[in-house]
């Protein structure tokens, strides 16, 4: 097996931080402790149990999920109970685009998205969500794609068609 050059997971942390709805979340606790000061009432701290349990699942959702960089493979480990491991051969990745909305950028997450030709993406986008070092591990990515391609000898063509005339 090759070796592991990077392990992550999405950042539930960095989903709370870099998302409107992870603001949002963390928006539910004041809320439900100032309501339940001025209400004298234990009906507000609901909000602060939903945000607990909001964030729950998210962590939940990302610990099910975790990436590994090989030199030659992005491997993805997924499942909790039911685990299922898929591989993407990194010569066959086409594409690769990191993304950032405003309050990722503040956060320090990314959206990373890969085209591939391997049967794993089946012709759509593969995106990895609130990737933290989204930026340095998109370029390591890219330097691998490239190493994997030279080592393969694999060489991309881009097929246009040109317009005829009438």
């Amino acid at each position: 097996m090759s070796q592991t050059l990077d392990r992550f997971r999405s950042s539930t942390l960095g989903w709370l931080r870099g998302t409107l709805a992870g603001w949002g979340t963390l928006l539910l606790v004041p809320i439900g402790a100032v309501g339940a000061l001025v209400t004298g009432s234990y009906f507000p701290l609901a909000f602060i149990a939903l945000a607990a349990a909001i964030a729950l699942v998210k962590w939940f959702q990302n610990l099910a999920t975790t990436f590994e960089v090989t030199p030659d493979r992005l491997i993805l480990h997924r499942g909790v109970f039911n685990k299922s491991i898929d591989e993407i051969e990194l010569y066959r990745i086409k594409d690769i685009r990191i993304d950032f909305s405003l309050i990722n950028q503040m956060a320090g997450v990314g959206t990373i998205t890969l085209m591939s030709s391997d049967e794993t993406t089946r012709g759509k986008p593969f995106v990895m969500r609130c990737i933290e070092r989204a930026q340095a591990r998109r370029e390591k990515l890219r330097d691998l794609i490239n190493a994997a391609r030279r080592a393969r000898g694999v060489r991309e063509f881009d097929m246009v068609q040109e317009a005829t005339m009438p």
